[in-house]
């Protein structure tokens, strides 16, 4: 989804011959990995951070497109609305120090685009959904400029054929309807990426499932929508609701959605290329030159362009990425569950314990998917994404237990164990995992330092919405300090 098109228009014969594309790159990809053509060595991680652009107050600012051009960095990018922008962070070997240097480049590029916001009068924040959001700024006019993303707003309403629908309950309940893809840009993300090989991926991509509710429930930071308390971790819920493509009807009958937990486990990375196929209509049928058997029997590496781009509009929580680079294919899992913040050393802290706790899943015998239902994964997810650290979930040999003793007692060791086969530094290790289990120890989340806060100040005697205001102005100080969540006053 990262590529710009221009305005198009799509017939009937441009989806019909697009499936067909597909179908053909999703053959090209099995004879790719019958023959052992995808780099193998290289065990790289990836973050991508997504941030709000907001004034002093916490209010959205629609200024995406001024603020990239005075950072003038690559590294930045624009995302769906104009109060959003994203930064990429380059490859890193997993291994040594690579969580301190993480943080260190995620603080100075943090810091680069704070100053350069300032010049806007303006903030940067990280944070799962702006508490401050209003349904004035969720609508089609805040649109970043880019045309893929009002033809994917356009698809998206096209194949509902009514208004999107947004009903989310929790402590208290929201009811709305949109006419845009627009409300999605609400919640913004951490995206993990890990590169696996052909062999390892259905393992790591299990393991990655079986972790999503773990990291959900000691990661939560979005708790309030449109001024209301609803789940722990509501951005889970929202972008579900916000791309859903199907009528009440369709989703009545069973039709899969297009933001998905999936269904089972996994024996091979081809089993989710195929139900992409088999399960997803294209939203963005755009067909590309490369003839990618072509291109493979002449001895070169096709990109699988169509494959890629449908890919692209299928958002598993955890996502397979075909990419090629250095002239080499290699595979990756992009994990998608974690909110943004609360500050740079939390987000350092989050990735250490899904990098560290994929790794020791990943290699358990029996395998994790023989010791747990994907139906418990799924309600584990779910059961997270509502309480957050309060949540109660079921872990093989453990049972029903509250999540952060499950974290304290089986999950933290397990993530020990992993970063320790990564190679990783001790002294790193313990302390961004020292994080996760303060956290667990004080049960205090960004989600749960949100809610303390406002209930606080409305003690205090202020309205709700002032309560919101003044939480949020605490909140960025916090995240500016870049101190752990689980010490802000």
């Amino acid at each position: 989804m990262g590529r710009d098109i221009d305005e198009v228009r799509f017939t009937r014969e441009d989806r019909q011959r697009y499936r067909e594309k597909v179908k053909r790159d999703v053959e090209v990809l099995r004879r790719m990995l019958e023959v052992g053509a995808f780099e193998t060595e290289r065990k790289l991680m990836g973050v991508e951070v997504e941030f709000y652009v907001v004034d002093t107050d916490g209010t959205p600012m629609m200024i995406n497109a001024e603020l990239l051009e005075r950072l003038e960095s690559e590294d930045f990018q624009t995302e769906l609305a104009q109060f959003n922008i994203e930064f990429n962070l380059a490859p890193h070997k997993l291994v040594g120090t690579v969580f301190r240097e993480i943080e260190e480049e995620l603080e100075t590029s943090f810091l680069h685009a704070h100053r350069r916001a300032q010049e806007l009068d303006a903030h940067v924040v990280m944070i799962g959904i702006m508490p401050t959001l209003t349904d004035l700024d969720i609508t089609i006019q805040n649109l970043s400029a880019s045309p893929r993303y009002h033809l994917l707003n356009e698809q998206v309403l096209a194949a509902r054929g009514e208004d999107l629908q947004v009903e989310i309950e929790g402590p208290e309940k929201l009811m709305t309807r949109v006419s845009s893809i627009t409300m999605e840009a609400a919640a913004t993300s951490v995206q993990l990426h890990l590169q696996v090989s052909p062999e390892g991926f259905p393992t790591a991509w299990n393991a990655a499932q079986a972790a999503a509710a773990a990291q959900v429930a000691v990661g939560a930071n979005s708790p309030f929508l449109l001024g209301k308390e609803l789940w722990r971790e509501t951005r889970i819920a929202l972008f579900e609701q916000s791309i859903d493509t199907r009528t009440e009807e369709l989703a009545a009958q069973g039709v899969r959605p297009r933001v998905w937990f999936g269904e089972k486990w996994i024996g091979s990375l081809l089993e989710l290329f195929d139900e992409n196929v088999r399960y997803f209509p294209s939203l963005l049928p755009l067909l590309d030159d490369e003839e990618p058997e072509a291109v493979l029997e002449a001895g070169g590496i096709p990109h699988l362009p169509e494959l890629v781009l449908h890919n692209g509009t299928v958002y598993r929580w955890n996502r397979p990425v075909y990419a090629v680079a250095r002239g080499k294919p290699h595979l990756r899992v992009e994990n998608r569950v974690l909110p943004a913040g609360p500050s740079v050393v939390d987000t350092v802290a989050n990735a250490a314990f899904y990098y560290g706790l994929v790794r020791a899943l990943a290699e358990l015998d029996p395998p994790i998917e023989r010791q747990l239902s994907f139906a418990a994964a799924c309600d584990n997810f779910f059961a997270a994404a509502k309480h957050g650290i309060e949540s109660e979930l079921f872990w093989p040999g453990v049972g029903t237990v509250p999540a952060s003793e499950l974290v304290l007692r089986t999950l933290l060791p397990l993530a020990h164990q992993g970063l320790d086969r990564w190679q990783v530094d001790r002294r790193d290790r313990d302390h961004y995992l020292g994080i996760i289990e303060q956290r667990c120890l004080r049960r205090v989340t960004g989600a749960g330092w949100q809610v303390r806060t406002v209930r606080r100040l409305l003690d205090e005697g202020l309205s709700r919405p002032d309560a919101i205001i003044e939480m949020t102005r605490r909140y960025m100080a916090g995240m500016r300090s870049n101190e752990p969540v689980h010490t802000w006053q």
